[in-house]
């Protein structure tokens, strides 16, 4: 059932090609004014559905209505959407100005109406200073905005950016973060972001679709997603998690050789495979001097300080991997000690293997 804010109704939508299924039955919603982020490796499907919404692929069954009308029979130009591309492919000859005019002078709209929208989008992006530059006197994170700027001036209901910040670099791109999320509230626009990066996807996103060899995993917004992963396929690509693998118990996860790892009660059938899972963050690390006995023990095995915490590597005997546990400040922990690792129980999550 549609639900009567949505603005974007994806139904079962199904696209191959050849022998390979890109879109498999793909179902979302996804609301008015909303900043929405497919998520996932490459090859999962996220641009294939990008470029069905654009109109540049067509589903080979399903259908799509953006406002209640079919999409898919609208051809490109005549959608209301935009798309702003991962190259922003900008045109080099022309200035900012005429960048962000070349769609509305192209639709023939009258050139008071064309300075207007133009002078009004250069303001919010905060480029009307360089309007008279060329995209090669610009930086990265200033030709984004102007790539942005173009899209956004047309006023489409929806814009779709593919990639949108993969050309930056690490520090403009966290600022570029920030500054879309602003914008896309000022100007009220639906964004669709296609991402492989979930921290940019984290960072932005009201809602996000985590999608897997073309089908949909999960859609939650990013808590949800973090702290109530569906299945394990999401628990491994949201974050870092450390997984524990055994049967099912009323109580927990039986594991062999750790005995019943406490976590809230499950769902699945007693003596079901199933993992437990607990984010770094939620261990505590205690020295076994402590009074308060943890419930595993293990040995600290590396000390990696990264400025804002430290993230401690401890070998747990019977568990083949080490367990990762983070703290927001400095350790007094070294290589060799022995230490007690406990977690609040509300924190566990437990998942069908």
């Amino acid at each position: 059932m549609t639900s009567p804010d949505a603005l974007v109704d994806i139904q079962n939508v199904t696209r191959t090609f050849g022998s390979t299924v890109a879109l498999d039955n793909v179902s979302l919603q996804i609301h008015t004014n909303e900043f929405f982020a497919l998520l996932g490796p490459s090859g999962c499907g996220k641009t294939t559905l990008l470029r069905t919404l654009a109109g540049f692929e067509v589903p080979d069954s399903g259908a799509i209505l953006l406002g209640g009308e079919d999409l898919v029979a609208l051809p490109p130009h005549r959608r209301p959407v935009n798309l702003m591309f991962q190259s922003y492919a900008l045109f080099p000859h022309m200035n900012v100005a005429k960048n962000v005019a070349y769609g509305l002078e192209r639709e023939r709209l009258p050139k008071d109406e064309v300075r207007e929208r133009v002078d009004d989008v250069l303001l919010t992006v905060g480029l009307s200073d360089l309007r008279g530059r060329r995209p090669k006197q610009l930086s990265g994170g200033q030709r984004q905005r102007v790539a942005l700027a173009r899209a956004i001036v047309k006023r489409p209901k929806l814009l779709l950016l593919d990639e949108p910040l993969s050309a930056l670099d690490r520090k403009v791109r966290a600022e570029m973060q920030l500054e879309l999320k602003r914008l896309q509230h000022e100007v009220g626009i639906t964004f669709i972001v296609v991402t492989h990066d979930q921290e940019e996807a984290m960072s932005m996103a009201d809602r996000i679709a985590v999608m897997n060899e073309g089908q949909v995993h999960q859609v939650a917004p990013p808590v949800e997603l973090y702290q109530r992963p569906a299945n394990t396929f999401v628990s491994d690509f949201i974050g870092t998690s450390n997984r524990f693998t055994g049967t099912a118990k009323p109580q927990g996860v039986e594991v062999a050789g750790l005995g019943v790892l406490p976590a809230v009660t499950t769902s699945l059938s007693p003596e079901t495979l199933a993992h437990l899972v607990i984010r770094p963050e939620d261990l505590v690390v205690a020295s076994t001097d402590s009074l308060d006995r943890g419930l595993m023990q293990g040995s600290v095995a590396e000390v990696v300080f990264t400025g804002g915490q430290t993230t401690l590597a401890i070998t747990v005997e019977g568990h083949p991997r080490p367990v990762l546990a983070t703290t927001p400040r400095a350790s007094d922990l070294r290589r060799g000690d022995e230490v007690w690792l406990r977690w609040d129980t509300e924190r566990a999550v437990v998942l069908a293997a």
